[in-house]
């Protein structure tokens, strides 16, 4: 029997509007990708909503429907997109520029669809952005009048678009590191930085800001500090908006996070990890740049700590000697290899290594999260879910968790909250993977 009531979940009716921030790579992808799909031309796969099922009930009861027949998401065809980019380029030049998909087999079939679609103009300042240039900018007197622009983006887009519902996915490139600072810890503090121009409110603060105005799910695929701060989660909590982030889980944290849960369950201990990236496309060009590699740097080194605990385990973690590095590479463009060595031991403290060489393709990898984290996002707003959505965590390196809780990196603890929170929503018993009452020992 269900252990509760199904939540009250509104209706998807009508169409889903996804708002990108970003046309590029990323997000040509994850829009071109879209419409193959729904013209039976190529297959979504990575994308949970769309081939993954969910068991419900015992194991011998054999319930494992598709999740996407399962939950009430938003069906595909009723997708409609928008974006902002500096750079003027619609989505046909961009993802022949990015060179992900096959120009002749999924990019030219689908021209006539993807030139139409132009980016608003950004909001967009280099100081961020230090490798960007873009002619596609938007101009204010303050970063209060950028964001105010911004939200009657999204009220025109809405109306043009027909959208009953929208959902903001931040899909562009990585903003210089940002401290949390007394700008971040107070909606009004935030507000009044916006005002005076503060260099602490960078654009992806305002994009957020702007969203959660509108009542906008918002969800971050970069490291950039954004709406992880007191004040975007205030605002989120008072407007009764779905946030989360930060930064798309693809590549090589992706193996990390699956990795590292192994030699901790196995009490393996590491004594060293350097991973090096080299990537050529723009997000290659932007963290060439010190101040945002240092933004995705600390994305990328906080997975170990949180998954391996030092403190707990001092002899086997207490000296890891961790290192990240990215290499720009244009020559490679979107094909990105993530190179690991790492120096682990075992019994009576003997040394062993592990190399991992994924040679990936980044948007490839990073398209069906955007596809699964705007239809999940729709999910919790209708469900009313507000505020920080870590149930979603396995979507993210970094990812966003209430005050005074760690974040859960692990991939598997992760994929198991995902699913237990669809199971919640619907009213289904949580699955612990107990088993005892299939034995003799566990029947009273």
């Amino acid at each position: 029997m269900p252990e509760s009531t199904p939540r009250s979940i509104a209706p998807a009716d009508g169409k889903l509007g996804v708002l990108c921030v970003g046309l590029g790579a990323v997000a040509s992808t994850f829009i071109a990708g879209v419409e193959l799909a729904r013209r039976g031309k190529a297959r979504p796969f990575g994308s949970l909503t769309q081939l993954a099922t969910i068991r419900l009930g015992r194991r011998t009861e054999q319930r494992s429907p598709l999740i996407k027949d399962f939950v009430p998401l938003a069906q595909l065809e009723n997708l409609v997109f928008g974006a902002w980019d500096p750079i003027p380029d619609n989505a046909y030049q961009a993802a022949i520029k990015s060179g992900v998909l096959d120009r002749h087999e999924h990019v030219e079939p689908i021209r006539e669809f993807l030139e139409p679609l132009a980016p608003m103009p950004a909001v967009f300042d280099q100081h961020y952005v230090k490798r960007l240039q873009g002619s596609n900018v938007k101009t204010g007197a303050s970063k209060r009048a950028l964001a105010e622009a911004l939200r009657k983006d999204i009220r025109d887009f809405k109306a043009r678009s027909g959208a009953s519902r929208l959902v903001v996915v931040w899909c562009a490139s990585t903003e210089i590191f940002i401290s949390p600072g007394p700008e971040h810890a107070s909606l009004a503090a935030f507000e009044q930085a916006m005002d005076a121009n503060s260099p602490a409110i960078a654009p992806s603060m305002l994009y957020a800001w702007a969203a959660l105005m509108e009542n906008v799910p918002f969800a971050n695929g970069a490291p950039n500090l954004t709406v992880d701060m007191p004040a975007l989660v205030e605002l989120a909590e008072q407007r009764r908006v779905a946030i989360g982030g930060k930064d798309f889980k693809t590549g090589q944290t992706m193996v990390k996070t699956v990795l590292s849960p192994m030699f901790k369950a196995r009490m393996l201990g590491v004594s060293g990890w350097y991973s090096t990236n080299i990537l050529g496309n723009r997000d290659g060009e932007v963290l060439d740049d010190p101040e945002s590699f240092k933004t995705k740097e600390e994305s990328k080194l906080g997975v170990l700590e949180y998954i391996l605990q030092p403190k707990l385990y001092p002899e086997l973690y207490g000296n890891l000697y961790h290192k990240v590095r990215i290499n720009y590479y244009p020559p490679r463009g979107d094909n990105k290899e993530g190179w690991d060595n790492v120096d682990i031991f075992g019994w009576c403290g003997y040394p062993m290594q592990i190399k991992v060489d994924f040679l990936c393709r980044d948007s490839i990898l990073a398209a069906p999260l955007v596809l699964d984290l705007a239809l999940f996002f729709d999910l919790a707003q209708r469900a009313g879910f507000f505020g920080i959505q870590e149930w979603l965590s396995f979507y993210f390196k970094s990812p966003q968790a209430a005050p005074g809780l760690y974040p859960e990196h692990d991939l598997f603890i992760q994929h198991t909250k995902l699913k237990n929170t669809l199971r919640y929503l619907m009213g289904e018993e949580q699955i612990t993977h107990l088993g005892v009452e299939y034995y003799e020992y566990g029947k009273e």
